[in-house]
């Protein structure tokens, strides 16, 4: 990997926090500016979810590693409004804690695996 994945990880961590943030301003399926900051923050998160090694990614079997990296794909290309936007509240409530746990578990090596 040309950058340490490390800076990967932290990114997905402020992401997530980022994202966090975005939800305390206000309900993303009423706003359309939460929505997409979101929806850009998620797009940026599962990009760098692709960079962590897989070595690490397998210690954590019950985070949907192929789903985040193909999630990326949709956000990316599917920018004529045909994302659902309770589907993607639904992603960020289900999934952005395991998450964010996860990766501070990688980043402080406590996954078993360096």
């Amino acid at each position: 990997m040309s950058k340490e994945w490390q800076l990967y990880a932290q990114h997905i961590l402020d992401v997530i926090e980022k994202i966090a943030r975005i939800r305390q301003r206000g309900d993303i399926t009423e706003d359309d500016i939460l929505y997409d900051a979101a929806l850009r923050n998620l797009q940026t998160l599962s990009e760098a979810t692709q960079r962590l090694p897989d070595s690490k990614k397998a210690r954590y079997p019950d985070i949907p590693w192929h789903q985040i990296s193909g999630f990326r794909n949709i956000l990316a290309h599917e920018y004529l409004g045909n994302i659902d936007p309770f589907t993607v509240s639904g992603v960020i409530d289900q999934h952005l804690e395991p998450l964010g746990r996860a990766v501070r578990e990688m980043l402080a090596g406590d996954d078993g695996c360096r």
